[in-house]
């Protein structure tokens, strides 16, 4: 007669073993709830410690996905291909951003897999992974080198998940300051009332401007404080002229395979009507009057489809700004012109989120203040600032 099974979530005696000097092995077998043995294994620097691990892991079990095949001997790379693959995914579902996609899919490409793709996941450290976000910050940035190690915590964590290696070593990288970084974000800078008003004058009587369709655009950025994409992404269907208002869709990206696409946002704020000043309403009522494509783009490039933020940009906007003597001006001025015009207006931190599509101030103000509300405060502002006196 056999021995009899394991029964259902318990596991077998202890096998403990020195396998190097400071790497002692502890081993047993498991039968979860769904019949199967598993063989569980986990490494601590002393006998003790890799017992303790060990029942932790049964502890904490999760039975492994049969096609995950990740193990402690598992190169990174391997992980991170599965982990990106899950991403885009989500990114396919609407969960994710295609934006974030390009941009993770750069990080891992250009800098981890180059530096430590290699390393089976048993090898995975924490000095390690340390080392190589700051480098990243003191060569290039605080803001690339967070966003890898944003990809190597998911990419660690579903390591953890599969039972490749017991906890996540970016947990404990040290904090990545932007003081060391070589390439500081340079302090936004907001127009004052008075140079808008001159801005737009230059670009009134500016024909190259005119030409390439700039002075309604630039209205469009102040009196909705939209990104670059989202305005070039704004549709006539989006715009309620009897409301005053527009509904912010998304905004129009380019990522890599997919071509130019509307993104709908990181949060769900980035979708948002947003109440208009009297004269951009008044603009966007003069210029529908000549559109044959009422279901068109609001900025539609030469041939009718939507525009290519970099061309604006880079062949009208940049241009533009060097014979007007406002060189230093961004289309991301504008956005932030409009958040210092609303706050010296006695606006609050919530109306001039809920405008702008920002992340929740705080999570207090997002749970205990209501949302939805269309407050046409904003409006009313940018209505009182940027208006000349005879009008």
């Amino acid at each position: 007669m056999g021995r009899p099974p394991l029964s259902l979530g318990t596991a077998g005696k202890f096998n403990v073993k020195e396998e190097a000097p400071n790497s002692w092995c502890a081993r047993c077998r498991y039968r979860d709830y769904d019949g199967k043995i598993y063989h569980v294994e986990r490494y601590g620097q002393t006998r003790t410690k890799a017992e303790n691990r060990l029942k932790e892991a049964l502890r904490d079990w999760v039975s492994p996905v049969p096609s995950a095949g990740i193990s402690r001997d598992t190169k990174l790379r391997e992980v991170a291909a599965q982990w990106f693959k899950e991403f885009e995914q989500d990114a396919a579902s609407d969960y994710r951003s295609w934006g974030s996609v390009d941009t993770y899919r750069s990080r891992l490409e250009g800098i981890i897999l180059p530096a430590v793709g290699e390393l089976r996941m048993y090898e995975v450290s924490t000095p390690i992974l340390d080392a190589l976000c700051r480098k990243v910050r003191d060569h290039s940035s605080a803001s690339s080198a967070k966003t890898v190690r944003s990809i190597l915590s998911a990419v660690c964590a579903l390591a953890v998940r599969h039972g490749a290696i017991d906890n996540n070593p970016v947990r404990e990288i040290s904090p990545l300051e932007s003081k060391k970084a070589k390439h500081k974000r340079t302090p936004a800078r907001a127009l004052t009332g008075d140079q808008v008003l001159d801005l737009l004058t230059k670009l009134d009587t500016d024909e190259q401007a005119v030409k390439d369709d700039l002075p309604d655009l630039v209205r469009f950025f102040l009196g909705t404080g939209e990104r670059t994409g989202e305005a070039l992404g704004a549709h006539w269907p989006d715009f309620e002229p009897d409301d005053k208002l527009i509904r912010m869709e998304g905004n129009v990206i380019r990522a890599r395979g997919k071509g130019k696409i509307l993104n709908r946002g990181k949060t769900e704020n980035a979708k948002r009507p947003i109440p208009l000043a009297e004269w951009c309403v008044s603009m966007l009522v003069e210029r529908r009057r000549s559109v044959d494509n009422l279901e068109g783009p609001i900025f539609p490039s030469s041939t009718g489809t939507v525009r290519e933020a970099s061309n604006v940009r880079n062949r009208a906007w940049k241009p533009f700004t060097e014979r007007a003597g406002y060189a230093w001006v961004t289309f991301r001025t504008f956005r932030k012109t409009v958040a210092t015009l609303l706050d010296e207006a006695g606006l609050t931190a919530r109306q001039i989120a809920d405008i702008l599509g920002h992340a929740r101030p705080s999570m207090t103000q997002d749970v205990y203040m209501g949302r939805g509300a269309v407050s046409r405060a904003g409006a009313e502002a940018l209505d009182a600032a940027l208006t000349r006196p005879n009008e």
